[in-house]
């Protein structure tokens, strides 16, 4: 894709955000995103073969911001519990502004057959982008984590990620909170585990979960 072409599609993706939050994703049609981003409907279905589609685009755009909001947090901080917290924080920062609509989008890629799905082709780069930004955590952290499992880890972060999300689409405490709790709570259990998992006694079982997470993916 050009520049140009790059910039036309952001500018799709944008008008699509401002009027999902201000008229919902089912009033909102492909001519009025077209309008509002100053394109053709035309160039808009060139993009975007469908309004479900721009689910993609929002992905995209969220991943890029969540990725620009927490890597310059990391840093000079060491702390893995540290790290991943605010990594986890930031994504539900900049989500927050969408939880109006995001539901019915997530709700679209849910589906199994939908080539939408956070596992399928489509959504690889903005799942490449996430698992990358966990590789960034894990690789700026202090101590070490067992060899056969940190080859894995960013994955398994993301899958954490994930869960978090599905949580964050449900919870309607104000600013998210149940979802903030929910985050304060299982970092620290997810850095103790990954720090355990050097003791002799426990790899056996991380070597498990590695294993098991290949199968799936095969």
């Amino acid at each position: 894709m050009t520049a140009a072409g790059g910039r036309t599609r952001d500018a799709i993706v944008t008008a699509a955000l401002e009027l999902f939050r201000e008229h919902g994703f089912e009033r909102t049609t492909m001519r009025a995103v077209a309008d509002r981003a100053g394109v053709s409907v035309g160039n808009a279905y060139y993009y975007f073969s469908s309004k479900d589609e721009l689910v993609q685009g929002f992905y995209d755009q969220l991943v890029a911001e969540h990725r620009a909001l927490a890597l310059p947090e990391l840093p000079g901080r060491p702390d893995l519990a540290d790290r991943l917290g605010r990594t986890v924080r930031a994504w539900i920062t900049v989500a927050e502004p969408y939880r109006g609509f995001a539901g019915r989008f997530f709700a679209v890629a849910a589906q199994p057959d939908n080539p939408l799905s956070p596992f399928g082709p489509e959504a690889g780069p903005a799942r490449q982008a996430t698992v990358d930004l966990y590789r960034q955590v894990l690789d700026g952290a202090a101590g070490d984590v067992d060899p056969e499992l940190a080859r894995e880890l960013p994955e398994l972060l993301w899958l954490y990620h994930l869960g978090v999300v599905l949580f964050w689409v449900h919870d309607r405490s104000p600013g998210a909170a149940r979802t903030q709790l929910l985050v304060d709570r299982t970092v620290p259990m997810v850095t103790r585990l990954v720090r355990l998992s050097r003791l002799p006694v426990l790899r056996p079982l991380g070597h498990q979960v590695v294993g098991l997470l290949r199968e799936l993916r095969a």
